[in-house]
Formats: C-alpha cells, structure tokens, sequence
C-alpha cells in the first residue's frame, strides 16, 4: 500500500471540493479498489476541519502556506524544513498538487522534490521543467470553465487513481452526526449570512427581511454563523429565528444543513457543505469568481446575483464597485421565492420517484 500525499493549500470550501480526487487517490488505479493507498491530505489551517470531515484521508497535515494563507506566515527556513522534514519521515512515494487556475504548484512541486518524493502530478500554465512529472495544461489538457471539483478529479485521474466503482463524484463527508438538540424538530430553512471576504456578502438587513418573510410563510429558520458572527446571526435571527450563532463547529454546522430542506448562504464554505450532505442551496453568488467553477456542485441550486456586474471575475475580497449591486440588487422576496421553488422541487422528484416503484 502506497502512501499518496494529496494537496489542497486553501480554505473550507476548497478542501470539501478535493473530496472526489481524495476518494480517487485514495482507491489507487482499479475502480474496484484491488490497490488502495493511505492519502496524507496536506491543508492550511483554514482547511483543517473540511480536511478530517473528507472520506479517504489517512491523516492530516497542517501547513501555512506562505503564497496561499492570507494573511500568510513569514518565509523562513525553518518554516519550509517543517514541511519537508514531515514529508521526508512519511513514506510519501507520490503527491497530488490541487490548485485553482490563478494558483502555481511549482514551489510546493519543489519543497516535494527536496523531501525525495519520486513523483509529483499537478496543473500548471508556467513551464515545470523537472518538478513535475506529470503536468497538465490548463485550457489545453482540459477545460478550465469546468466545477472546481472535476477539475480536482481530473487531476487525480491524471496520476492514474479512479473512483471507486459505483461512486458518482459527488461532494462527501464521512459522518453526518445527530444535532436535533441544537436545530430542533420539524422541519426547517437553514440561513447562513456570513463569509470570509465582504464581496461574497448580502446585506446583513437582506437576510433578516428574508428570514421575516420565510417565517411568515410557514417556515422554521435556523441560522448559523462562526463564533465570530454572533452579532450578525442574531441581527439575521430577529425575535423568531433559531439563532445557532458560534454554537457549532464544522462537523455540527455539517448536520444542522444535513436536516434543512434548503440552505441559504453566500459563496461560501457551508454552500460547498450543503453539496456534500446533499441539501439544496439557494446560493447568493458574487460573480467575482465564475460560477460555473464555484457554485455548489451536484444539489439542486438557484443562482442568485448579478453574474455579469462590473466586479465579474475581479477575484476582489472587498467589492470594487460601489453599493455591491451584484448582490444588493437581489431582493428578499426573490430569494423567498427561490426558497419555494427548491422546496417544490425536491418535492415533485420525491413524488415522481414514489410513482415509479
């Protein structure tokens, strides 16, 4: 058994979308899994907790990458001889490096090289010379307007490493765990107003008159947020709202969205969450990133937001353009409605697949 190191450098989003090429590396090259590897999953500390949700992971290795984590750590020797060194006594024999497009693997490639990992498989745009051994080129090798995690997939694939048989590349976690004593129950619309950039934000006023409105409807609202949103989640929550504001780590917000019937949030870590437990998304998208790499993959969703805004494809972490029409122009009776039809949705396929047995 071949220990793999599969890389993903970024933030909780990012680390949920490897989840397909982790399963690849770690079924090894049969689909029916007749040489499976251990995957050593390589993350930064944002990613930790996506990383240890991830079906295939062995073990989990924190480093902060000096071109990637923002704000990033000081570049120093020992710094880099720490991610060596743990390479080095790991039995690491092969790596996958899973960047995004605006992303090079080459330094990693190299610290790789310097740890004696004889082979290395990754994207890159810039001329790799001896530090890959398999490279792919963006928009030549494949397409670069494609869901963030087939591109990852066709990385992994690319090293020789397929799905198991029967797997349908979707979004994973490994346990989905009980939390009706924190959501309550019945069922319910989970609202989740934070983000890590502001350009990826509706007004916080936005999504409080959306929760007024879902409950004037009939519908149950939770609402989640880090420890560091409370102010923001009880503003959204109003006088009615479950506000689970700082009351769940990952694993937990993972269940909370695992019983919703539909998940209201930004482009954020929790949208790609909701991808792997299965739970629609009514995603209020910033086009600063592409869609169609970036939107929830594999769930039913309704796209929210300007997606042709000035700010489009400006990768921006606070909106250049003043007022933030991309998102400020959707209104809350667009995403009620939004809302209404996923719900609908999955109701009618539950119907049309009744009917059929």
């Amino acid at each position: 058994m071949s220990r793999v190191l599969v890389a993903r450098l970024d933030s909780i989003g990012d680390v949920l979308l490897a989840g397909p090429a982790v399963r690849a590396a770690a079924n090894g090259p049969d689909p029916d899994g007749t040489s499976p590897n251990e995957v050593v999953f390589v993350c930064g500390p944002q990613g930790e907790a996506a990383a240890a949700l991830l079906p295939g992971v062995t073990e989990v290795f924190v480093w902060d990458c000096p071109w990637i984590a923002n704000p990033p750590p000081p570049v120093t020797r020992g710094h880099f001889e720490q991610f060596v060194d743990f390479v080095r006594n790991s039995r690491i024999t092969e790596a996958v490096i899973l960047t995004s497009f605006h992303q090079s693997p080459l330094p990693l490639a190299q610290l790789l090289r310097l740890a004696g990992v004889s082979r290395t498989v990754a994207a890159s745009t810039d001329y790799p010379g001896s530090l890959l051994d398999i490279r792919l080129r963006p928009g030549e090798d494949f397409p670069e307007d494609q869901p963030e995690a087939e591109r990852a997939l066709g990385i992994a694939r690319a090293a020789g490493y397929s799905l198991p048989r029967g797997d349908d590349g979707r979004l994973r976690i490994s346990e989905v765990p009980d939390v009706h004593g924190l959501a309550g129950e019945g069922p319910y619309v989970v609202v989740h107003p934070g983000a890590s950039a502001p350009s990826r934000v509706w007004p916080p006023l936005h999504h409080a008159a959306a929760v007024e409105l879902l409950e004037g409807a009939g519908y149950r609202v939770v609402v989640t947020g880090q420890p560091s949103e409370t102010a923001l989640t009880a503003t959204v929550a109003g006088p009615a709202a479950l506000d689970l504001g700082g009351r769940t780590d990952l694993k937990a917000l993972a269940g909370v969205i695992a019983g919703a019937d539909v998940l209201v949030t930004g482009n954020t870590g929790p949208a790609h969450l909701a991808a792997a437990v299965g739970t629609p998304v009514a995603c209020l998208f910033s086009p600063v990133v592409p869609a169609v790499r970036w939107a929830p993959f594999g769930v039913p969703l309704e796209l929210l937001g300007d997606q042709n805004a000035p700010c489009r494809q400006t990768r921006a972490r606070d909106c250049p353009v003043p007022g933030h029409p991309c998102l400020s122009s959707v209104s809350p009776e667009q995403v009620m409605e939004a809302v209404e039809r996923l719900i609908r949705g999955v109701s009618s396929l539950a119907t049309r697949r009744k009917v059929r047995r």
